[in-house]
């Protein structure tokens, strides 16, 4: 039986964002070897970490590009292939950092006419302005990776509970486009002097995959870094058989989408195979620095709260389908709980997936809602479901990690579609509730 946590249900989109904050990572250009199976930091002296600006400057078409490539070519000067790497074991992960933006589209035209599957690191504030572009980036069977919401250092690593917040904001966008959460997160300027144990230990047990690089492709290193200079980065040797290479398609990247044919063709001259980031791929991590700040550690009652249930959002297990009305909805494992035999979901993801309205009462405590010609209230405080002018019914309704769950059936009996049929497959328990029709 799981013991599950969810933070609370969406709250729809966001309106476009006034000014994009085109803040550029701070790249680490030194190596972080692999070790097979397991995960492995560089030292300080391997990582230095510089800041850039990035720049915005008009988006070529492809056609544009292709024309535009060919004067790189002599510049980039690829080596010629190795012999006998046909078969050389060795794989290569293209990570793209800080889009969507209008460059996306661009690198994927070049990733298809390539046939190479890549990973994309995204911001939460540029995927719900480009939702098309995450799906295409879905669609064509790429990686999708959380890189925080907006990659404000300040607001991410002044303590963990805030990271946290961009975090699972991010997912939930994500989850909204694609119908998936992504399980790969990568820290905006990657790990080295902002990540500590703490961060690396909460990520890990709430059942996060966390990636740094070990090929900087120095794209972000300074304003307008010219194709020809991030080719030679992002095709720098590495120890091991695996290249994981940090790459941008955010604002004012140009020149890495020029660079970026030449990537592809040096790693196929030299035997590599082209992957995703996947969750069971093993991590690049950078070794934890030991001049970071102290800073405030999460109490066990929020880590109780946020933490100890999260990782069973991404483990296998049936998929909890509501039928109401004319309307129909889907839990994935994780986002509903089971106590004993009793289906509980968050109250505010059930109503406005279903078309309803819900809204917390700061005086009262309590939570006000429109669902299905019904109106209701949950008073979580004190395990209490009421309609107007009626006595309280009590309820296993209760509050957990700042989110209100309650028992699936008493929230649709309050909202007067009642279940009436619960069913069961190896992958599914579909409830439908009466008022839906079942031809």
């Amino acid at each position: 039986m799981l013991a599950l946590l969810l933070m609370a249900g969406p709250e729809g989109w966001r309106g476009v964002m006034a000014g994009m904050n085109a803040e550029s990572e701070s790249t680490m250009s030194g190596e972080a070897p692999v070790l097979e199976g397991r995960v492995t930091r560089a030292t300080d002296q391997d990582v230095q970490a510089s800041s850039s600006s990035a720049h915005t400057s008009p988006a070529l078409s492809y056609k544009q590009l292709v024309k535009k490539t060919a004067s790189v070519e002599a510049a980039a000067a690829v080596p010629e292939p190795e012999a006998g790497t046909e078969q050389s074991g060795k794989t290569v992960y293209l990570t793209f950092d800080d889009g969507p933006s209008d460059l996306t589209d661009e690198v994927l035209a070049i990733l298809r006419e390539h046939e190479v599957p890549a990973t994309f690191f995204v911001l939460g504030q540029y995927a719900e302005q480009r939702p098309e572009v995450i799906n295409r980036i879905y669609d064509e069977g790429h990686a999708i990776g959380n890189h925080t919401y907006d990659h404000r250092y300040d607001k991410l690593y002044g303590n963990f509970q805030d990271f946290w917040k961009q975090i699972k904001q991010t997912e939930e966008i994500i989850r909204l486009i694609t119908g998936e959460r992504p399980q790969l997160v990568r820290a905006p300027g990657g790990t080295a002097g902002h990540f500590d144990e703490m961060y690396f230990r909460l990520l890990h047990q709430a059942g996060y995959r966390v990636f740094d690089w070990n090929v900087d492709s120095g794209d972000s290193r300074r304003r307008g870094v010219p194709a020809s200079e991030i080719v030679q980065g992002a095709t720098t040797p590495v120890a091991g058989n695996e290249a994981i290479v940090l790459l941008h398609d955010g604002i004012g990247h140009e020149e890495t989408v020029q660079a970026l044919p030449h990537i592809i063709a040096y790693y196929k001259q030299h035997g590599y195979r082209f992957k995703a980031l996947e969750p069971e791929t093993a991590p690049v991590q950078f070794r934890v620095s030991g001049k970071l700040p102290d800073r405030p550690a999460p109490s066990q009652q929020w880590i109780k709260d946020h933490i100890a249930g999260n990782a069973a959002l991404f483990a296998p297990g049936k998929t909890l389908a509501i039928e109401f009305g004319g309307m129909e909805t889907a839990f994935e494992p994780g986002e509903y709980d089971n106590v004993n035999g009793s289906l509980y979901v968050p109250l505010r993801a059930l109503v406005e997936r279903l078309g309803g309205e819900v809204a917390w009462n700061q005086h009262s405590k309590t939570v006000q809602v429109r669902l299905g010609g019904a109106a209701w209230q949950a008073d979580p405080l004190n395990g209490l479901l009421s309609k107007p002018g009626e006595p309280p019914v009590p309820s296993g309704v209760h509050l957990r990690g700042g989110a209100v769950w309650v028992p699936l059936r008493d929230a649709l009996a309050f909202s007067s579609h009642p279940v009436r049929s619960l069913t069961a497959s190896d992958t599914e328990l579909r409830v439908i509730a009466f008022g839906t029709s079942i031809f």
